[in-house]
């Protein structure tokens, strides 16, 4: 296996630890409220997901290669 296919592993899973966080922050009080009053889930929950999707694209194309 080579290198950037380890490190394409390594990097989808951390992907999936921060989607993970972001799904963990999304179940708590602060973001039960903001979506409440906004409609939409808290700013720190989107950016999350968003950064592991990025980093989950990113790593399935190292691990591709």
């Amino acid at each position: 296996m080579k290198t950037t296919q380890i490190a394409g592993i390594v990097i989808v899973v951390i992907a999936g630890f921060v989607a993970y966080m972001g799904y963990s922050e999304s179940q708590g009080l602060s973001s039960s409220l903001s979506s409440t009053f906004n409609g939409q889930p808290s700013d720190n929950v989107m950016i999350k997901y968003i950064v592991s999707v990025v980093l989950g694209v990113a790593g399935i194309i190292l691990f591709k290669r």
